[in-house]
């Protein structure tokens, strides 16, 4: 099993699951593993665009490799990026916020929640992942789905938010 990371913080609105990575590369270079197709191609799947604030991506990991469309809420280059499922798809929302120091970039990871319904589910899915992109960026192996679910499930699941 894996090592759970994630915490919950209690908003006015709900819940915000919040995961972390570090990276020794530039902000502007872990950017890129989140916004270039070829990219994002090796560690979540590919994407399109649609429009000006719209994308689809494939989710290649994931069993029938459904496309899936996210509105890009905000886009700051290259250290906030903010996006958005509709709610036929969920009504995800999630953010991502790059901060650099001394040659390391923190990818600080939120997903936004109503509350902790599924969050043992939620969970384990967003630490594989997120270890997926450093896998990928490390150019070794990419993990298996299942050191993560249903190994975390309780973790995420007894979480009390902060």
């Amino acid at each position: 099993m894996m090592q759970p990371t994630g915490i919950l913080r209690r908003t006015a609105v709900g819940v915000d699951l919040e995961l972390t990575r570090t990276f020794r590369a530039s902000r502007e270079d872990v950017w890129a593993s989140l916004t270039e197709s070829d990219r994002t191609a090796g560690w979540y799947g590919p994407w399109e665009r649609v429009s000006d604030n719209v994308v689809r991506v494939q989710m290649v990991f994931e069993d029938g490799k459904p496309w899936s469309e996210l509105k890009i809420d905000a886009c700051e280059e290259p250290t906030h990026l903010a996006v958005s499922t509709s709610e036929a798809e969920g009504g995800w929302k999630l953010e991502v916020t790059l901060a650099e120091s001394d040659g390391t970039t923190t990818l600080s990871f939120v997903h936004h929640l109503t509350g902790t319904t599924s969050i043992g589910d939620i969970g384990p899915g967003w630490e594989y992942y997120l270890d997926m992109l450093v896998a990928s960026r490390d150019h070794r192996p990419l993990p298996s789905f299942d050191r993560y679910y249903p190994a975390q499930e309780n973790y995420y699941s007894s979480l009390i938010p902060v």
